[in-house]
């Protein structure tokens, strides 16, 4: 491995590119010039002490991130990273999304779930060597594949010897580099404060992705542990964390052209993938995926304007789905924009004629590119049936079933042999899921849901089809009529006490002996549908295998040749911690557009139509007619800032991420992208990419005067207005 040359890439890359790229803690070193060009007021080598201050607030929520504003466990994230929590304590007569929440005291506070989990980084450490050190040198695919798990999980099992940690092996660069972090888990999380959906989601989907902004997206949970301090699960005797570290709330005004920083734990990037993978991103991947989305989203609508309960048990996968349909669509339009695709076919064909002007080492790297490529390619074949198998298989009652079947025949394994999800350490979060089923689903709306990927999968070739689900579903040839397919369902429905959260939970205690007995239908479907999934896996253990050894060497080549022309390489984003920078600014998308780079609560007024998602609360309108802006207002906008735009580099999974100042003060969230930049997963502009992000002046506003939470306020440093 030649990771020198990376760094010598990076440090010679920088000045043209100082806002891009998501970098991980133990490469900052290299950027800290970059950093300081930009703005930076810390000494750089802060950002890398993971136990320190600014970096020891930053906390992982999965999927989200959040950070501790106090110390007294006070946690701050975006709201629609809460909203899960929010629509699991919601009912039609108390309905939290709809009405928010304020916890007078810490007694008032309400657990966020079985399932809400803080996860705060202690270190990450680099593994590569014990990871990659035990693969025989003439494995197989599928041994390569078991090696690299067997050593992850070894690893791990270390790791979390002391119980109070959560640890996990993180691959970067496609294999060349494997970290392990290392996190306390703390299992004990309650909302302490949530704006109204009228302030949270102010604009809804209609304004996702879009500038101007107006949104609130903020939450507070706070973060409990048992009476000694450490990790438990709820208890009424448990209480607040007390964390070493914590962000303090800015003192001094932050305008256009100021440095800001996000850290954070980002979801996913592409900007290494092939060319052909963009491909079939823009030609079926998306497009596909669209159309499924909006499907869902009907089915769930639809059910939902007819009964007050199913509406908040969809609220939260509603969201979603309308996000994923949205994000997608910019970036097929993105992608047009840009010539995303032709960017990357021209990288590629560089690469490509680099390597064969290379000689001997060129020629075997070009060998191993040809068949990583042939490798991607060959999954095409499939990609229909596995997304469709995927989705029938783990949604609703029948994902439950499955994951209940699974666990019994794991369980009779030695914890080291088990399947990973499956260990001893995953129990507790799925017997969190089957406690919350009942809060997310609604009977007859999986039964849409089911027969809705039933009918896509009777539409697939017959050679890609399972057999025992063909049997199950008296598929011979031709999809089974309607009337038949919904026969099979209303005996499946039916048939099963698994509707109920107690009869889950028997069943999660049992063994596989006991669930082969048992008479509900839809256990023994998951019975039936066992090895056909088993199956599958091993297809997909053989492909990473092979994946794991040939991404590498393609990796390494692109690194490479990015460094022979001094541009920067850093791992794409993985959900693992990252830190990126820039400056607060506005931008012009397009020709005879400018977007200015704050919002005020002007805009607020202006979009108010009275009906969702432009139904403001009469409380902030009647607050913004008389102008009760006090100490928040910002002279030069005449007005309190509400959002505002920075040219800062993420994805999804920043959501909920600090943004900090020069100080490393706290000035607001992430929570969005403008819509010409989404494509920026993929293919990075620096020119056009905009991150929105909501202003804690506007949160304090908020809390101060709209919707007054003066306890909170008190904690976070702040002196309520005198009443």
């Amino acid at each position: 491995m030649r990771l020198s040359l990376l760094c010598a890439g990076l440090l010679a890359a920088l000045p043209a590119i100082a806002v891009e790229g998501m970098w991980t803690p133990e490469q900052l070193p290299q950027i800290a010039d970059a950093l300081k060009r930009t703005g930076l007021q810390l000494d750089p080598a802060t950002l890398s002490d993971l136990r320190g201050q600014p970096m020891g607030a930053i906390v992982s929520l999965g999927g989200c991130t959040a950070s501790f504003v106090s110390p007294n466990g006070l946690v701050v994230t975006n709201h629609h990273c809460a909203y899960g929590s929010l629509q699991l304590n919601s009912t039609p007569e108390n309905n939290m999304l709809r009405d928010g929440f304020i916890a007078e005291t810490l007694a008032d506070e309400v657990s966020a779930g079985p399932g809400a989990r803080i996860w705060v980084t202690q270190d990450i450490s680099d593994v590569t060597a014990q990871v990659l050190g035990g693969i025989p040198a003439d494995a197989s695919d599928r041994a390569r594949n078991d090696a690299i798990e067997a050593a992850q999980k070894k690893l791990v099992a270390e790791c979390e010897a002391d119980e109070i940690y959560r640890c996990r092996v993180f691959s970067h660069f496609g294999g060349v580099q494997y970290r392990l972090f290392r996190q306390v888990e703390i299992r004990d999380v309650r909302i302490a404060y949530a704006p109204p959906d009228a302030i949270g989601r102010f604009g809804g989907d209609e304004d996702n992705w879009i500038w101007p902004r107006q949104t609130g997206d903020f939450t507070f949970y706070r973060a409990y542990v048992g009476p000694d301090g450490k990790p438990a699960p709820y208890s009424e005797d448990n209480v607040p964390y007390r964390p070493k570290h914590f962000l303090p709330m800015a003192k001094d005004a932050l305008n256009e052209g100021d440095f800001v920083m996000v850290a954070g734990y980002p979801g996913r990037t592409q900007r290494y993938q092939l060319a052909s993978q963009i491909d079939d991103a823009i030609e079926w991947t998306y497009p596909t995926q669209i159309a499924i989305f909006n499907d869902l989203i009907n089915i769930a609508e639809t059910a939902g304007k007819a009964d007050a309960d199913v509406a908040i048990k969809y609220a939260s996968s509603l969201a979603g789905w309308n996000n994923g349909s949205k994000n997608m669509a910019g970036m097929l339009d993105g992608f047009r924009r840009a010539d995303a695709a032709g960017t990357k076919h021209r990288e590629e064909a560089g690469l490509v004629a680099w390597l064969e002007q290379r000689g001997g080492e060129g020629r075997a790297a070009l060998a191993n590119y040809r068949e990583y490529a042939a490798l991607i390619e060959s999954q095409r074949a499939t990609r229909e049936r596995n997304r469709v198998v995927n989705a029938l298989a783990g949604s609703g009652l029948l994902g439950s079933a499955n994951r209940i079947y699974r666990l019994a025949q794991e369980r009779a394994l030695d914890d080291a042999a088990r399947e990973p999800g499956y260990q001893q350490r995953d129990w507790p979060g799925i017997e969190a899921g089957l406690r919350q089923l009942e809060r997310r689903m609604d009977v007859g709306v999986d039964r849409q849901i089911l027969e809705y990927w039933l009918e896509k999968y009777a539409a697939l070739p017959a050679d890609q089809r399972l057999q025992e689900l063909d049997a199950w579903a008296w598929l011979k040839g031709d999809a089974p009529s309607r009337e038949a397919l919904a026969a099979k369902l209303d005996a499946l429905y039916a048939g099963t006490s698994l509707t109920a959260t107690d009869a889950r939970l028997a069943a999660f205690e049992q063994d596989q002996a006991t669930l082969d007995a048992s008479d509900d239908s839809f256990l023994q479907l998951a019975a039936a549908l066992s090895p056909a999934l088993k199956r599958l896996e091993d297809e997909r253990k053989a492909f990473n295998g092979a994946l794991a050894r040939l991404q590498p060497g393609y990796m390494q080549a692109l690194i490479d040749y990015r460094t022979s022309q001094d541009r920067a390489t850093y791992p794409d984003a993985n959900s693992s911690l990252r830190i990126t920078f820039g400056n607060v600014q506005g931008v012009s998308p397009r020709d005879g557009m400018t977007y200015l780079p704050f919002s005020t609560t002007r805009g607020i007024v202006e979009k108010h139509t009275g009906t969702d998602p432009f139904d403001a609360t009469q409380a902030q309108l009647d607050a913004i007619a008389q102008r009760r802006f006090g100490r928040w207002a910002v002279e030069s906008l005449n007005d309190v800032p509400v959002n505002y735009l920075a040219d800062l580099d993420v994805t999804g999974g920043n959501s909920g991420s600090p943004t900090l100042n020069a100080k490393g003060e706290f000035v607001g969230l992430i929570f969005d992208g403008i819509w010409e930049s989404v494509a920026s997963n993929w293919v990075f502009d620096p020119a056009i990419t905009r991150t929105i992000h909501v202003d804690w002046r506007y949160m304090l506003w908020i809390m101060d005067e709209v919707y007054p939470a003066p306890a909170i306020l008190r904690e976070l440093g702040v002196e309520p207005r005198p009443r």
